[in-house]
């Protein structure tokens, strides 16, 4: 079977071909949206920057995504107070807004700006859209009640929040415009071409693999854990519904409608966790007749299906990312662990490590600091 994502199945430009000759300063592993953006602000500065692809450009989650480009991260704004302190979940909230002005200016039509609802499946879920309404609007974030629900949600769902800043992609062709940004700032650009940590000759070496850490730094396997998630793509409808990103249970089910009426739809992972914890990109019956399922629930009927495919993000402990220097390996970086989350967040950290080489000190790295979920780093 095809599992090819219908996003990287859009016609493509050519990237500008760079090259030049001699050691990078710096040497960047992965061309999904985190080496892109930090090729592009490095590029930017001056700096010699050499970025590695092994497939194409998007080829991993950053194009096989359901298309979310959300604010945060995976765990909701309250839980984050709790969890990071009232300052770092500001911190952290601060940053994927500001990563999604920047990616509203760099997008051009993949992206629009559109809002995002989350729903409650249940009471203990309306409970918790509440706490993390409230925490929101204590903070000054913008964020709204939705009470009363159009059908067919209101049948399916209690309530939701709507995040009225959050934004829909089309996430392969916003990655491969944000490489051709970087290419055109100077960043050589080389796809097709894998590279191994310990063979790369730099000055600095980023890796941002994010569901494929582990495959190219294995001492940090027990941190970041590849992780399955399943999308479909069914024929343009004529109704208009999910005009937004839409997520509920948690985040296990997801459904925004593109500009031409198609309806992306992804999730159901919860029903076989432990197998969805792979790195191979294949999809499986169980989960994708689950998705039939909520489409026949959220449209009242099954259309046909254009594309089904499943892309692989890294998962940490405790849902925050893994950005820094790479304890035990002089000059190496590592920027990944979105937990799902990370068309904003990978945008995010990409310039994070991008300007701590620079010798800026951002003070979100020390949230995601890697020693943070491992003391023998220390």
């Amino acid at each position: 079977m095809n599992t090819t994502s219908y996003w990287l199945e859009e016609p493509r430009d050519e990237l500008p071909r760079r090259r030049f000759d001699g050691r990078a300063e710096v040497a960047v592993i992965g061309g999904g949206v985190t080496g892109c953006s930090c090729a592009l602000t490095l590029a930017e500065r001056g700096v010699r920057v050499r970025l590695f692809e092994a497939r194409e450009i998007a080829g991993g989650a950053s194009g096989r995504n359901g298309g979310f480009a959300l604010r945060g991260a995976t765990v909701p704004y309250d839980e984050a107070r709790r969890s990071l302190g009232e300052h770092g979940a500001r911190l952290v909230m601060e940053l994927t807004e500001r990563a999604l002005d920047r990616m509203e200016a760099l997008a051009g039509d993949a992206f629009r700006r559109v809002g995002s609802l989350r729903l409650a499946w249940d009471e203990a879920e309306l409970a918790a859209l509440r706490r993390e309404h409230d925490a929101l609007r204590a903070d000054g974030f913008a964020v709204e009640w939705v009470g009363e629900l159009r059908p067919p949600l209101d049948g399916l769902y209690l309530g939701a929040i709507l995040h009225p800043h959050d934004g829909a992609l089309y996430p392969a062709r916003w990655v491969r415009r944000l490489a051709a940004h970087a290419a055109a700032a100077g960043a050589e650009i080389r796809e097709g071409e894998a590279a191994a940590v310990d063979e790369v000759d730099a000055d600095a070496i980023v890796v941002a693999g994010d569901g494929f850490t582990a495959a190219l730094l294995p001492e940090l396997s027990p941190l970041v854990t590849p992780t399955r998630g399943q999308v479909l793509a069914t024929e343009p409808l004529s109704e208009r519904l999910y005009e937004r990103p839409h997520y509920a249970r948690g985040g296990y089910d997801y459904w925004h409608q593109l500009p031409d009426g198609r309806l992306v739809l992804g999730g159901m992972r919860d029903a076989s966790p432990e197998i969805e914890q792979t790195s191979v990109e294949q999809t499986t019956e169980l989960i994708q007749g689950r998705l039939d399922t909520l489409v026949e629930q959220l449209l009242g009927r099954r259309p046909a299906v254009a594309r089904r495919w499943a892309g692989i993000w890294g998962t940490t402990p405790d849902l925050v990312p893994l950005v820094g220097p790479v304890p035990g390996r002089d000059g190496v970086w590592v920027a990944g662990g979105y937990s799902g989350h990370g068309n904003a967040l990978g945008l995010a950290c990409g310039d994070l490590v991008a300007r701590a080489l620079l010798g800026e000190e951002p003070a979100e790295l020390a949230i995601f600091d890697p020693r943070r979920l491992d003391s023998s780093f220390d």
